[in-house]
C-alpha cells in the first residue's frame, strides 16, 4: 500500500495562489452540511415499491407476463397516426375492403423476404394498386426458457419496419393489421399512395 504524498512548501504556496484566484460559480447553490443526514434517514424509512418475486437458480422463467419495454406490435401499429381517409380506414379495419394483390412471406428468411417485399410493394404501386395484403404468419412459439424472451414471429415484427424505411416509406401511406378474414395478426394491409 502506497503512503500518501504530502505537498512540498513550494507546491503548497502555488496551490494557495491558485485557490485565491479562483472565482466561485454564481448559480451553484452552496451545499448544506446538515441536510444530507436527514435525506439519508428518510431514504432508510421508505420501503421499496416493487418487490421482486423469489427466484432460484435453475428455475424456469415465466414469460407469460408483460415484461416488454416496448408496446406490442398491435399497439404500435394501432397507435400510429392516421395518414389516410378516416372513412376508408374504418372500412379497412372492418375487413370491408378487398386487397387487390397479396404477397405470402411464409417460410422465408429475412434475407429472402426483404427483396420480395420491396419488389412487390414497388410494382404494386407502379400498377396503380392502392390496397395490398402482406402475409407474414404469426410466427412459431420458440420459448426456450432463456432469461431474455425471444419475439414471436420475426417476419411479423420486421415487415412493418421495412415498410417505414426507404425505398418503401414514400410509397406506403398506412400499415394496419389485417382483419380476421384476411389473416388477422398474421397479415398486414398496406395502403399505398397514388402514383405521382
Amino acid at each position: 500500500m502506497k503512503r500518501p504524498r504530502h505537498l512540498s512548501p513550494e507546491e503548497r504556496a502555488l496551490w494557495d495562489k491558485v485557490a485565491r484566484s479562483a472565482k466561485p460559480l454564481e448559480d451553484r447553490p452552496k451545499p448544506q452540511r446538515d441536510a444530507a443526514p436527514k435525506r439519508k434517514a428518510a431514504a432508510k424509512t421508505q420501503a421499496p415499491a416493487d418487490r421482486l418475486t423469489p427466484f432460484r437458480i435453475g428455475e424456469k422463467i415465466d414469460h407469460s407476463g408483460d415484461h416488454d419495454l416496448l408496446p406490442s406490435l398491435s399497439e404500435q401499429i394501432g397507435n400510429a397516426p392516421l395518414a389516410m381517409d378516416r372513412k376508408t380506414h374504418g372500412k379497412l379495419k372492418r375487413g370491408k375492403l378487398k386487397p387487390e394483390a397479396r404477397l405470402d412471406l411464409h417460410g422465408m428468411t429475412l434475407a429472402e423476404a426483404h427483396p420480395e417485399l420491396m419488389a412487390f410493394i414497388l410494382s404494386s404501386q407502379a400498377a396503380g394498386r392502392r390496397l395490398v395484403l402482406v402475409i407474414t404468419g404469426k410466427g412459431k412459439n420458440r420459448d426456450t426458457g432463456d432469461p431474455i424472451p425471444t419475439r414471436l414471429g420475426v417476419l411479423r415484427h420486421q415487415v412493418p419496419q421495412w415498410l417505414r424505411m426507404p425505398p418503401l416509406a414514400p410509397v406506403v401511406l398506412q400499415v394496419t393489421e389485417a382483419h380476421a378474414r384476411h389473416g388477422g395478426q398474421g397479415a398486414f394491409y398496406v395502403y399505398l399512395r397514388r402514383r405521382g
